[in-house]
């Protein structure tokens, strides 16, 4: 048998051994997916608190339950470790680590670069890994190959199968899971898309292959970059209605009775999360040195980026409108995390408009009942959640409450009736909040 028909065989009777590089909100999911349906698998990441929380049984994944966890340790089929080493007995690797960007912009590769180079250490014949970190094209052909094969002399395609397989995770959603979302594989070779897909349907309800590593990583930067740009849409949509007197919801809720042409997308105070904000600026940044200006996304970018200091606008305008100043009044912000009902508050537009009020002097407060503190790394500031108990005492007591993310828990109706002024981003309020001289929405 070739290397290629044994790695196969011990993919589909699961006797071979899975490693996650990267257990956060990629790399646990499907760490757990693979362990359900039967694989041995290893986490490794080299954050010894998450390791040590693993080790107690105890899920730090929201999406996760504890119980999980727990169950599948207890089977043997999921553990985890910060020792690389354990690399040189895996026979399958997947690579899920952060891919943030730079101030400057540039997409910063560290992660990546760091876990390919633990990962060539130990890299041997008979191994197939995937990468699933969003990047820019390319970067599996002309970084992570190179790296891999160069000391080893591994073959790719015969040797040693390379693909890359964007993640689609997005955290909170029951309905679209990492089992049952669609998995794109672009292989290094077709061998390599066969290995991969062997694996990879083993556990994923659908592996959908495509011709090229290159190919897949588009995909997942078409996939948010098109969601980038229908959301500045909308953004500069509301800001376009906010001059004509014109309620831009409704104006969207009655688009959206169109049954065919049209997809809705809601306006609010900034994009968040570890995809939207971030995933089009690596295409746009790849386009620059071909010398190819990417100029929708540029411009997404510019109006999206805007939001959170227009939001603080008009929350200044609504204040006035009522006889206060901003500086030196009381706000409360509700809701940091960058959409409703998760615990993840990365690339959060609240975080930009809590700076932006604080430098204009405001007596700041927030409350989110899954995030208990902030951190603004840039200003290098840190706040505290006020107490779920003690809410309600700071709505009233607050001279501006401004709704950033709509959280479920929320009791809206108590919330209206006790505030004396609401700036709402997200019509939380609904249309309590449209007839209410209280609210100014988006």
């Amino acid at each position: 048998m070739t290397t290629k028909d044994t790695l196969i065989k011990k993919l589909q009777d699961k006797t071979a051994k899975i490693g996650i590089l990267g257990m956060g909100y990629v790399g646990m999911p499907l760490a757990v997916v693979f362990a359900e349906k039967g694989f041995n698998v290893l986490g490794i990441d080299p954050d010894p608190r998450k390791v040590d929380t693993f080790n107690k049984g105890i899920s730090y994944i929201q999406d996760i339950p504890t119980e999980t966890v727990a169950r599948l340790q207890k089977a043997g089929r999921l553990k985890m470790s910060a020792d690389f080493a354990a690399l040189v007995e895996m026979d399958a690797v997947s690579i899920c680590v952060p891919t943030p960007l730079r101030q400057t912009g540039d997409p910063d590769m560290s992660f990546i670069l760091s876990a390919t180079e633990q990962l060539a250490k130990h890299v041997h014949k008979g191994m197939v890994i995937v990468l699933e970190s969003t990047t820019y094209p390319g970067t599996t052909r002309e970084l992570m190959v190179p790296m891999l094969t160069e000391k080893s002399g591994l073959k790719v395609g015969e040797d040693l199968f390379i693909c890359f397989s964007p993640e689609r995770v997005d955290p909170g959603r029951e309905d679209w899971t990492t089992y049952n979302t669609p998995k794109v594989m672009g292989g290094m070779t077709a061998a390599c898309a066969e290995v991969a897909t062997a694996w990879y349907s083993g556990a994923l309800e659908t592996v959908v292959p495509v011709s090229s590593p290159e190919a897949a990583e588009m995909a997942k930067l078409l996939e948010n970059t098109f969601r980038m740009i229908n959301i500045a849409m909308v953004n500069e949509l509301a800001l376009m209605c906010e001059r004509l007197g014109v309620d831009v919801w409704e104006v969207i809720e009655a688009a959206a009775t169109k049954p065919f042409g049209f997809m809705k997308f809601t306006p609010g105070p900034g994009l968040g999360g570890h995809c939207i904000p971030i995933d089009p600026l690596y295409l746009s940044w790849k386009m620059k040195a071909l010398n190819y200006n990417a100029k929708f996304i540029e411009l997404a970018s510019e109006i999206n980026t805007n939001m959170p200091r227009y939001v603080v606008s008009r929350v200044l305008e609504g204040l006035n409108d009522r006889g206060k100043p901003l500086k030196g009044h009381k706000v409360l912000v509700l809701g940091v995390a960058y959409k409703p009902d998760i615990d993840d508050v990365r690339e959060s537009p609240a975080l930009d408009v809590i700076a932006l009020l604080r430098q204009k002097g405001a007596l700041v407060e927030y409350h989110d009942p899954h995030i208990p503190q902030i951190h603004h790394e840039r200003e290098d500031w840190k706040m505290e959640s006020i107490a779920d108990a003690a809410l309600m005492k700071s709505v009233k007591a607050a001279d501006a409450v401004v709704i950033i993310t709509n959280h479920s828990s929320y009791d809206y109706k108590a919330i209206l009736e006790a505030a004396q002024f609401i700036f709402d981003s997200r019509n939380a309020l609904g249309q309590a909040g449209k007839h209410s001289e209280k609210v100014v929405r988006l």
